[in-house]
Parts: C-alpha cells; sequence; structure tokens
C-alpha cells in the first residue's frame, strides 16, 4: 500500500471516529469512559496522519 492510500484510508478512520463520537455524545445512554476512549482513538490516527504528512 502506497503512503498516499495508507492516508487516505486513515483520514477516512478519523472521519469515521468523529462521526462516532458526535453519535456517542448525542445519546443520552453513552458514557463518558467510551466517548474518551473514541476520542483517544481519534488523536492517535491525527497524529499518525501528522506524522506521515510530515
Amino acid at each position: 500500500m502506497s503512503v498516499s492510500a495508507h492516508l487516505e484510508e486513515l483520514k477516512r478512520k478519523h472521519e469515521a471516529l468523529s462521526d462516532q463520537v458526535e453519535q456517542e455524545q448525542r445519546s443520552p445512554g453513552s458514557s463518558d469512559f467510551e466517548i474518551a476512549e473514541l476520542k483517544k482513538q481519534k488523536l492517535k490516527l491525527k497524529e499518525e496522519i501528522a506524522r506521515l504528512s510530515a
């Protein structure tokens, strides 16, 4: 897999996590722990995207 294809895949996963975080935050039964875990995953992806883009 090329670097650009890998970057696109990471960006797609990041966007999907963003949507999931928003959905969980709107849901009355979601836990803060679950939202925090999703945000951590999202941050790791963002850092990986930044590292590969540099």
